[in-house]
């Protein structure tokens, strides 16, 4: 990883660092070993910082072993065990497309609010850096401004964005544009979606028939299905996930708005749950704040000024 990538992971996660490492190290004031009243507090801290009931219970239940062993006794020896315990759920394998899949449709999902439309701007931004050829799809035909704000994102990226009037059938939008990434050879179809989730079954009825149109429009699409969540709101975005999941089956995360939360421990519980990758995260919101999601970085820059990778 390169330092650039380093220092942009480092702020990004500063405000969950800043709960995470400083309340870690705050368990050792004024004690010279881990006592039960300890583990007590330690169990508090993990569960606000979003780890859940569920994760944090299993961490101690390792952990307890280890302390009367006097194996795990201080400060560095505590967080070396919580990181491992951290990337031993965060390692999940990410599976690739062959190369020969083209166009690749990515099917993008979430709720309104999460940041989705600039997610997928950002990343046809970095697809269209490395030499690709993207067509992108307005399928949230339902919330107003969304097509003329992803056409934005087109102008500036110099890519072709495939849209219908407001209101319209979104998997017709979705068809359309894979016949069209078929017709002009490109590398990646990017389509959006609505995420009015207080309509909840209308809303995944819609995103079922969503995949239904393109596997008609191109067999095994869509290849991914990324469910991109709001830091921000910790628990309800677990909520979120499942129920995305649930509908659709969900092929990777993306998890945005992490330099404004402390809560980016959710990621954890989120993985651990659906056991699937996260793919990317959102650590700002210039067009180059949207990076690779690497584990043992992002498990270090959780207790580091300064991750290392």
């Amino acid at each position: 990883m390169g330092k650039g990538f380093l220092k942009k992971l480092g702020l990004g996660l500063k405000e969950t660092r800043n709960y995470f490492s400083d309340g870690v190290a705050a368990l050792f004031f004024g004690r010279a070993t881990i006592d039960a009243d300890m583990l007590d507090h330690l169990e508090e801290l993990l569960i606000g910082a979003d780890l859940g009931v569920e994760v944090t219970e299993r961490f101690l239940r390792d952990l307890k072993p280890c302390v009367e062993r006097k194996e795990v006794s201080d400060l560095v020896s505590l967080k070396k065990k919580l990181k491992k315990f951290m990337v031993s759920i965060l390692e999940k394998e990410r599976s690739e497309m062959p190369f020969s899949v083209s166009p690749k449709v990515t099917l993008f999902v979430g709720v309104n609010g999460v940041g989705k439309t600039t997610t997928i701007g950002k990343r046809a931004q970095k697809l269209k850096e490395e030499g690709g050829r993207i067509v992108l799809a307005a399928g949230d035909t339902f919330r107003a401004g969304a097509g003329e704000q992803l056409a934005l994102w087109g102008e500036r990226v110099g890519v072709e964005v495939i849209r219908h009037r407001p209101g319209a059938d979104p998997a017709a939008v979705a068809f359309d544009a894979v016949s069209a990434g078929l017709a002009r050879k490109s590398d990646h179809v990017l389509i959006d979606t609505a995420g009015r989730l207080q309509t909840k079954n209308n809303l995944m009825a819609e995103l079922k028939k969503m995949v239904r149109v393109l596997e008609k429009a191109m067999p095994g699409a869509p290849h991914e299905k990324i469910l991109v969540l709001d830091a921000t709101t910790g628990q309800n975005a677990l909520s979120q996930a499942k129920l995305f999941n649930e509908a659709i089956g969900i092929t990777g995360i993306i998890l945005t708005k992490l330099d404004g939360t402390g809560r980016g421990g959710i990621v954890i519980p989120i993985v651990e749950t659906l056991s699937v990758p996260v793919t990317d995260i959102g650590v700002g919101e210039g067009a180059d704040d949207l990076i690779p999601f690497h584990v043992e970085s992002f498990v270090d820059a959780l207790f580091e000024d300064t991750p290392q990778g």
